[in-house]
């Protein structure tokens, strides 16, 4: 059953409202001493372990995978999940945060040229000019003038990320022609856990890290939890329901539009950070994400006519 393009909307700028708010809950987590690098692996293979179960208990039928399929929805998974989150860290590694979050930030740029130029779909003159103001937004959002001795390594990380990032979207939409989005997820995710316990094996992990009491930023200063907790939070409403959303709203709104809708991401993250964590925008930031927000309204007024999605189960 498709959904209606509103409905893929709502779907999508969920996702972005989750996805930012979990920058600022894993900001939390990773200043009480758990690294990066194993946030993601956890965030990985608890998503993995969740999507898993749902499905074997929802539509277990979908859990098989055939030959052809199997190389597909490794690479999906390792090149769309897995390296989009450690080329962001080599990125973050080597450059401010602002530009390596606008260098990933290219992929819907890159997706709406491979939709136009590859697969030769029409793309309206309107949803370039709303590109072009959504890029120039996330410019003043991230402040790039400042900083910009860039670290060439760092630069060639966030594309890549970019890259990949376009990867997940392209290769979603079109595994959504041929099964459904929460087994797509399960697959994809574990693909991803795989590539993450291979970089960094289980019996080096600090498990002692998840037992430390970190204190709540925000509204409840005064209120500790067991790291654990937050890390439970950043794989289930962090990483499981926004992306399940994501591949939702890909059904009804194809990549291109998915994708120009997550780049409301970075300014609701720093709307929330404002709130959550004290981060204030200075009032050029506020301009640049009220030009990245018109960007999208542009670009939901310039809809063109979609193919419906092939029916579950049938191979595109």
């Amino acid at each position: 059953m498709t959904s209606s393009p509103w409905r893929g909307v709502v779907f999508a700028s969920t996702a972005s409202f989750l996805f930012a708010l979990n920058g600022s809950v894993s900001k939390t987590v990773l200043e009480s001493g758990l690294s990066s690098l194993r946030l993601v692996q956890l965030r990985s293979v608890g998503a993995a372990l969740c999507l898993l179960v749902a499905v074997a208990v929802i539509r277990p039928g979908s859990l098989r995978v055939g030959r052809r399929e199997l190389a597909f929805l490794a690479g999906a998974g390792v090149v769309g999940i897995g390296l989009v989150q450690f080329l962001y860290f080599v990125a973050i590694g080597r450059l401010p945060v602002g530009i390596a979050l606008l260098l990933e930030y290219l992929a819907p740029v890159l997706v709406v040229v491979w939709v136009r130029f590859v697969r030769h779909e029409s793309v309206r003159r309107r949803l370039w000019a709303a590109l072009a103001l959504s890029i120039a937004g996330l410019v003043v959002v991230a402040e790039a003038w400042q900083g910009l001795r860039l670290d060439g390594l760092g630069v060639l990380a966030g594309l890549g990320a970019a890259v990949s990032l376009a990867a997940y979207y392209l290769t979603s939409e079109r595994g959504l022609g041929r099964r459904d989005p929460l087994s797509l997820a399960a697959w994809t995710f574990t693909a991803a856990a795989l590539f993450w316990s291979v970089l960094q094996p289980w019996w080096t992990f600090p498990w002692q890290d998840l037992s430390r009491a970190v204190a709540l930023p925000g509204p409840l200063p005064d209120a500790d939890v067991p790291a654990s907790l937050l890390v439970a939070w950043v794989v289930v409403l962090g990483t499981v329901v926004p992306y399940g959303l994501i591949l939702l709203a890909l059904r009804s709104l194809g990549s291109a539009r998915t994708g120009l809708l997550g780049m409301a991401e970075p300014v609701l993250a720093a709307g929330v950070a404002f709130v959550v964590l004290g981060e204030a925008l200075s009032p050029v930031q506020l301009a640049g994400g009220a030009v990245v927000l018109t960007g999208i309204v542009l670009a939901e007024t310039a809809r063109t006519p979609r193919a419906a999605p092939l029916p579950e189960g049938v191979a595109a």
